[in-house]
């Protein structure tokens, strides 16, 4: 049995998929791409039991093959030659692949097609369409904020939350927390559910930045992505996601607004001079002007700055953990921000002052106790 097939389409389709390859997987054949042909159309999967991928291409083929196909070994012959048609010669009775290209010939061992675990068929009546763009957005505005602690598996995925006329993308690392809400979805649902963190970054890395429209199913226990030819399957993180409204402060009389990005270079600046273990800087805003400092007393550095701002409500003092402040004003796109909050130990909330079309996204950042070590 063989099939032709060109090595830089190829090349092109095998790295969407091979994210979701382990590095040390649980079974040999996990390190495999399943090759599926029928009627000269190749389906391409890989699958960590966890997530799966497949995507699809046309190729000149005699018959229909399915055989395991070790991932790396493919994707480095394919690397090594230059655009050019390739055979691919499957002997089924001992699994054997041979890549016949101008230059030589390349003999691997796979495994039986059979062998390979089977990938999630959609199998639920309940779906919604979301654009690609939009879905990109809520990923990256939130993913980041993730937690990477497996004793509390339940804050490493992002909390997807489905209404009738909207969809909100929550994260939370127990010291930060974000929620981004978009009205242009309508999934006509009352549910929710948790993704893991490894398959929204495969999202991230082949959503193209358009409108194409994302077809999202899912069951009790798994979330199907459809676009294009590509489609990604995932199973859900199966913990009670916490109350993260409880945590947001109804009253924020103190309202600090400053442009986005001397606000991010500063907090740069000064975070070079905190301590490395606490990255704590100080916000001291009186009137119209911030004096934002870090001090480091293990090694005698310190620094200050001035930055002119618009405030409203009393003199506050108030530190932060500047690490998580920079990944937030890092990842929230607009011009200038407001910095609302109560008192120098409650959390304080990021907004921008204008949010996108159909958008709401706030930002949630709890406060590090002054005088704490290092500063």
């Amino acid at each position: 049995m063989k099939f032709i097939v060109n090595t830089s389409a190829l090349l092109e389709r095998l790295q969407i998929v091979i994210g979701t390859v382990s590095n040390k997987p649980l079974l040999p054949i996990l390190d495999h791409f399943l090759f599926d042909i029928k009627n000269g159309r190749l389906q391409i999967s890989s699958t960590d039991l966890e997530t799966s991928m497949s995507t699809s291409m046309e190729v000149e083929s005699d018959k229909d093959i399915m055989i395991a196909i070790p991932s790396k070994m493919t994707i480095d012959t394919l690397r090594s030659l230059p655009n050019q048609p390739v055979t691919f010669t499957i002997d089924d009775s001992t699994n054997s692949i041979e890549i016949k290209s101008e230059f030589g010939r390349y003999k691997l061992n796979g495994q039986p097609g059979k062998d390979f675990p089977k990938i999630p068929e959609i199998d639920s009546q309940n779906s919604f369409e979301i654009s690609a763009d939009t879905l990109l957005s809520s990923i990256n505005k939130t993913i980041f904020a993730t937690g990477n602690d497996d004793l509390r598996l339940n804050l490493t995925g992002v909390f997807v939350q489905l209404e009738n006329d909207q969809i909100t993308f929550v994260a939370t690392d127990a010291n930060r927390m974000v929620r981004c809400t978009n009205t242009s979805v309508k999934p006509g649902v009352e549910q929710n559910f948790i993704l893991p963190k490894k398959a929204l970054n495969l999202l991230k890395t082949t959503l193209p930045h358009d409108q194409t429209a994302v077809r999202l199913d899912y069951n009790p226990s798994n979330a199907f992505f459809t676009f294009g030819d590509i489609k990604l399957i995932c199973r859900f993180i199966d913990e009670r996601y916490p109350d993260y409204t409880a945590v947001i402060p109804d009253e924020n009389p103190n309202v600090l607004t400053v442009p986005r990005i001397e606000f991010l270079n500063a907090v740069k600046r000064i975070s070079i001079f905190a301590n490395k273990s606490t990255h704590q800087i100080r916000l001291k805003i009186t009137g119209s002007e911030m004096i934002m400092s870090a001090e480091d007393v293990d090694t005698s550095n310190e620094a200050n700055e001035r930055l002119s701002c618009e405030y409203e409500g009393e003199d506050i003092e108030i530190g932060f953990n500047s690490k998580l402040l920079l990944e937030m004003l890092t990842n929230i796109d607009c011009d200038a921000i407001k910095l609302e909050m109560s008192t120098p130990n409650r959390a304080g909330i990021i907004l921008p002052t204008e949010n996108d079309v159909d958008e709401d996204l706030l930002m949630l950042i709890m406060p590090m106790m002054l005088g704490s070590t290092g500063v």
